[in-house]
């Protein structure tokens, strides 16, 4: 689920919106690059927010401070955004994405001081891991246990990163999770009356299981240790 096997053409068919927002991504910044001007509109500030410049409340989700950041989030939604791209569908996506990102950004305009400026897409980001840490426990019916694993481990490391790294948006980060999890069973429905799933059932105390699908969980952990890599390298979040 995780796995990118697609080439490019295959990707923007399959997933318009993610190829948009990412594209969005790159072109933003590299205005950002020839024009602070445009920045300086744009970010998020709350003392500005507060004085009705509402849409820093949105343009902050698609901004990023350096390339390292802008690949760090954008390589994120690429391998985490497809699945609920495919769920949701294309109207549902986008209003969750948004959303997610807008309230992980008014969590920020309470919570810190007026004079703070703020930018990426984390908020948004975590409110998809929100959403997978909904369906882990609560509809195990669209996400199996081995992705269910995966999602529970990134979800560790980005946490240990938000507390580690001094320039991320911690407000951003927990509220955009917390978001994402509360606004799940809205855009997801309620879906079969099966049992929640546990934490001992997903991470059963057994010997892993050998064979074809061995090598393509090692192409997941690879691809999640270059993340911690690259968040490591990341500088502002």
């Amino acid at each position: 689920m995780f796995v990118r096997t697609e080439n490019f053409r295959t990707f923007r068919r399959l997933y318009p919106i993610i190829t948009i927002i990412v594209a969005i991504h790159l072109v933003l910044w590299l205005i950002v690059q020839f024009s602070p001007t445009f920045l300086n509109l744009t970010v998020g500030f709350n003392l500005l927010v507060w004085q009705g410049e509402y849409w820093r409340l949105v343009t902050p989700i698609f901004l990023h401070a350096s390339l390292t950041h802008l690949l760090f989030n954008s390589l994120s939604l690429v391998l985490f955004g497809p699945g609920v791209e495919r769920m949701l569908g294309k109207g549902k996506f986008i209003a969750f994405y948004l959303l997610g990102g807008i309230l992980a950004n008014v969590a920020t305009l309470l919570l810190r001081p007026e004079i703070y400026t703020h930018l990426g897409a984390s908020g948004a980001i975590f409110a998809i891991f929100g959403l997978y840490f909904y369906m882990v426990f609560l509809r195990p019916d669209l996400l199996d246990r081995a992705n269910s694993q995966v999602i529970l481990t990134i979800l560790v490391i980005g946490l240990v990163m938000t507390f580690l790294n001094q320039n991320i948006n911690v407000i951003a980060h927990l509220f955009g999770f917390f978001a994402g999890t509360v606004l799940a069973p809205f855009f997801l429905g309620r879906g079969p009356n099966s049992a929640p799933r546990s934490f001992r059932a997903i991470f059963p105390k057994t010997d892993r299981p050998r064979g074809p699908r061995s090598g393509k969980q090692t192409i997941v952990w690879i691809v999640l240790i270059g993340l911690v890599l690259v968040g490591v390298l990341a500088r502002y979040m």
